[in-house]
């Protein structure tokens, strides 16, 4: 899953993508490196981050999504709005993730199961402006299990089927970096929920730390490409459905070469 973040604000990738044609060109570009999904947002979920107003959110993102899907890419569009996972459904896109599982807008699970597309649930406590306070747990893997199981028997009663969900341990939502490299090696327990898995730790802050220690200073976010292709192969080597990345080229490399040695075990 690649992913195109038309925002002013990310971290990730400095909002080089805030222009529409951009972000549409550069979607495109992450199909031919080897993105099967290109995952399209118009708002930061970084710490501290606030939501961009309805309408600008629809400004950003439903003219990428429908252009990426004239051009034949398969596209989900990261959101956490109801309204703008309806337009962008009916843009074309394919799959809805929402960072917060179906939280943070009471209509959105019926959007979702009106528009007949899978949806991932990913796993946070908080919203972005205060997520680091729910960031303390006893046992991190069991906690997260626990708490999504729970939230899948809601997001199902609510109309979604299960064969339409997906998970994600939400990596860097309301952990600290130690409890994020657990949960990847973990990644059997999450499996056992019976949906599959998507592991979206591209350039996170967890990757930095472990690069240069919790005293280092760890590298900027575009300069851990490399370890988010590592992280990626041992997620696909664990067997995670997806990958959620910024630069595909190399992940892409990275996941083939995982599925090789899982293949000739």
């Amino acid at each position: 899953m690649g992913v195109v973040n038309v925002t002013p604000d990310s971290l990730a990738d400095g909002g080089h993508r805030f222009d529409p044609a951009v972000a549409l060109k550069h979607g495109v570009d992450l199909a031919a490196e080897g993105a099967d999904l290109v995952d399209v947002g118009g708002r930061s979920t970084r710490p501290g981050a606030a939501r961009v107003h309805e309408r600008e959110e629809l400004r950003r993102v439903i003219p990428v999504v429908r252009g990426l899907a004239a051009e034949g890419v398969l596209v989900s569009v990261d959101t956490m709005r109801a309204s703008v996972a309806e337009q962008a459904i009916d843009a074309g896109a394919v799959l809805v993730n929402d960072v917060s599982g179906g939280l943070a807008d009471p209509g959105m699970l019926t959007a979702v199961a009106a528009g007949g597309v899978p949806f991932v649930v990913t796993h946070g406590r908080g919203s972005s402006r205060d997520t680091n306070r729910g960031a303390v747990y006893g046992d991190v893997v069991g906690e997260v299990v626990a708490e999504l199981r729970a939230r899948l028997d809601s997001v199902v009663s609510a109309g979604i089927p299960p064969e339409r969900l997906v998970i994600d341990p939400g990596l860097g939502c309301a952990k600290p970096a130690q409890h994020d490299l657990r949960l990847v090696a973990g990644l059997a327990d999450l499996r056992a929920l019976g949906r599959p898995v998507l592991v979206s730790g591209s350039r996170k802050r967890f990757l930095g730390q472990a690069l240069t220690g919790a005293a280092g200073t760890p590298p900027p976010a575009d300069g851990r490409d490399a370890a988010t292709a590592a992280l990626s192969a041992i997620a696909a080597y664990l067997g995670a459905w997806a990958v959620r990345v910024h630069d595909v080229r190399a992940t892409a490399d990275a996941v083939r070469v995982a599925h090789a040695v899982t293949g000739a075990w």
